[in-house]
């Protein structure tokens, strides 16, 4: 059920009955309920009564998504009272937050403790990976759709959904102008997800697509080009065989770049070629567009476009570049591919981009990064906290530095947690969980040195204040100035809520 703000007279979906009256008589000029909600859909918002002084307070996100799950014991929310199946081998260490405890093997997140945002009591029924369910207003879920990103019933991502709506505000305030960016609003690095993530690589994972908004609003893909520097050795399920990989999120060499996926001309197309072959294109067109303006040919519009955008701006290209940056602010990060991902995702905001999210992906074998069900604390200890601590720390320490923390959204969430209890495998892991997690939230309005919600002694279930991550996408939405109350049509017009059933989270904010 979705809640009903302000006046008495708007209906569930946030339309008053004028609204609905208005669009039935529109029927009679020949514009379908459709085109109102779109139209509709791109209005000037109002800040929401809830929290006013924290609408738009973010002019960029920056969202991590590390695929598979860390467990909240071992990061955010440690237990060092509960049993030893429970705890593990793991200690507390405090930060510079009085009284507040995080893992031992974050040490430098410690220190940064007074700038963020923690909520130790995120809970949703789907214990499985759900990165659409978690990341998109859709209600409920199922673990077939995790391999199905066109799968009719998904909703779109909120980068998908940013991106969207602020293409709309554009176009209304510059009155049609050409609406084409040196640097993508929505892009994501380092590579699409799960595409170097074992046998089943070529298989595309949900959660960051556009959904019924159409393929033209998914996030522009980069792709890494570079050398891993270091050798690891990742061990299969059920005492399966031993891998020795050469992983990029283990460390990288100095030598590598990100480059836009597909985006580049080929060698034998001059520059002049080019130009010569957009002024022919543009020409047919012009005479496409005055014959046909439905739908499918706005979507094609959109590729077009941004393809162009995308191969003549050299702002895009010089922000990944991150050997651009002195030596010393690259190992802030980390040299590994999750902290230069991070570097490059500081470059591209401050290039422009609006909403850039990373994510920390599978690399050659299945269930062998963040969820992990076997060999936890060895993986936890060699390279998953410490890459993450260096890289997050590096992040917002950076953004401080430069001035732009205030205004830029960080925020590192995932599916789900980890169970409380070690699991009896040879080499003990923590399986999926998802009554109860941890996150962490900085910038952008985000309160400083915060810890909101509980967990039980057990790290088991929520014990105080459980907050949803819908009311996290809402509160993302309110944050860069969208109202989360907002509505866009579907593939048959219906309006549907950009962040689901999800709430603005007052006590997140600053």
């Amino acid at each position: 059920m979705l809640r009903v703000l302000g006046s008495h007279r708007k209906l569930c979906d946030g339309m008053t009955r004028r609204d609905w009256l208005l669009a039935g008589s529109l029927g009679f000029l020949g514009v379908g309920l459709d085109d109102y909600l779109r139209l509709r859909a791109a209005q000037p918002d109002t800040p929401p009564s809830i929290a006013p002084g924290a609408f738009g307070k973010a002019k960029r996100c920056i969202l991590l998504l590390p695929y598979g799950s860390p467990p909240q014991h071992e990061t955010f929310d440690p237990k060092p009272d509960a049993p030893k199946e429970v705890r593990g081998t793991h200690k507390p260490i405090p930060t510079n937050v009085p009284g507040v405890q995080i893992d031992e093997h974050l040490p430098r997140i410690a220190r940064i403790m007074d700038r963020l945002t923690v909520v130790r009591s995120m809970t949703h029924p789907y214990p499985v990976h759900c990165t659409a369910y978690v990341v998109s207003g859709i209600p409920d879920y199922s673990p077939a759709l995790e391999s199905r990103p066109r799968d009719p019933k998904l909703w779109p991502f909120v980068g998908s959904v940013v991106d969207y709506v602020e293409e709309r505000r554009a176009r209304r305030q510059a009155l049609g102008a050409d609406d084409t960016l040196p640097v993508p609003r929505n892009i994501a690095l380092p590579w699409r997800m799960n595409k170097y993530g074992g046998p089943v690589a070529s298989q595309v994972q949900t959660g960051p697509y556009a959904a019924f908004l159409g393929p033209a609003y998914d996030p522009v893909l980069t792709e890494f080009e570079g050398k891993a520097s270091k050798e690891i050795l990742k061990i299969s399920p059920a005492d399966g065989p031993k891998h020795k990989v050469r992983d990029p999120y283990a460390g990288i060499e100095p030598d590598c770049r990100f480059r836009l996926d597909g985006a580049q001309l080929r060698e034998s197309m001059t520059l002049d070629r080019h130009h010569r072959r957009l002024g022919l294109l543009k020409q047919l067109d012009d005479a496409r567009r005055r014959l046909d303006r439905n739908q499918d040919t706005l979507t094609f519009d959109r590729y077009q476009k941004l393809a162009l955008s995308l191969i003549s701006s050299s702002r895009i290209h010089e922000a990944l570049d991150v050997r651009r940056e002195a030596m010393h602010v690259r190992e802030s990060y980390g040299m590994t591919l999750f902290g230069q991902s991070c570097l490059a995702a500081r470059r591209l905001a401050q290039s422009g981009s609006r909403f850039v999210t990373v994510f920390w992906d599978e690399f050659a074998y299945l269930n062998t990064d963040w969820d992990t069900h076997w060999n936890h604390f060895d993986r936890l200890q060699s390279r998953l906290l410490p890459g993450f601590d260096v890289a997050f720390s590096g992040l917002i320490t950076d953004l401080e530095q430069r001035g732009l923390l205030d205004e830029t959204l960080v925020v590192w969430m995932s599916e789900h947690g980890r169970t409380p209890k070690l699991n009896n495998k040879k080499y003990a892991g923590r399986d999926h969980w998802s009554r109860v997690y941890s996150i962490a939230m900085a910038g952008g309005g985000i309160g400083r040195g915060q810890v909101i919600g509980k967990s039980d002694r057990l790290g088991g279930d929520v014990s105080e204040h459980p907050v949803s991550p819908k009311d996290i996408l809402a509160s993302i939405f309110h944050l860069l100035g969208i109202d989360s109350h907002m509505t866009i049509p579907d593939q048959l017009g219906r309006p549907m809520p950009i962040a689901g059933t999800g709430v603005v989270r007052p006590e997140l904010f600053g």
